[in-house]
């Protein structure tokens, strides 16, 4: 559940810091794939109750807007500077991430499909089948996240100037309406 800051507690990084910003999006997927584990164990123990159907909906909610967006946001600007380093390994990297985004989108449909019908209440459990399903989705996501955390974004990031990070910064708010 999404709670309050308490006052005096330390903002997240803002679009000005766009690699943070990029870093606190994975952080925020980390905790929708933790959430999407509870609920299958949950879903064991009481069904698709309201606290279940709550979690499906939240879930739905960041994967359907949220994890778009990042995409975009390292399509356009993680991607381009890594391959203008004309470096094979980088080029290879940016040719498998852009292959696992379009990976995980095809997951999502089908993981996204499981989870309406237990916001719906169309289903109370996931089978084994279902299990893998979205146990792959979420071993994808983190694989992928590794990956960018530890390679593409220090070596992007490394390479580009304060003009360059400030029009991503803009790009970013722009995308998503933030003035």
């Amino acid at each position: 559940m999404n709670q309050i800051t308490p006052p005096g507690a330390p903002l997240g990084p803002g679009f000005e810091q766009p690699f943070e910003m990029l870093l606190a999006c994975h952080d925020r997927v980390e905790r929708m794939l933790t959430l999407l584990s509870k609920l299958r164990s949950h879903l064991l123990e009481f069904g698709a109750d309201e606290q279940a159907r709550q979690a499906a909906r939240d879930v739905m909610r960041y994967f359907d807007k949220a994890g778009p967006q990042h995409h975009r946001d390292e399509e356009l600007h993680v991607f381009p500077t890594l391959i203008g380093l004309q470096d094979v390994e980088m080029i290879h990297l940016v040719a498998r991430l852009q292959v696992e985004h379009q990976e995980m989108a095809s997951r999502w449909i089908i993981a996204r499909s499981l989870l309406e019908e237990v916001e719906t209440g169309m289903r109370t459990r996931f089978n084994e089948a279902d299990d893998a399903i979205l146990e792959g989705f979420a071993t994808l996501y983190k694989e992928h996240m590794r990956a960018e955390e530890k390679v593409a974004f220090p070596k992007a990031s490394a390479e580009m100037d304060p003009e360059r990070l400030k029009a991503m910064s803009r790009d970013m708010m722009s995308r998503r309406g933030v003035a």
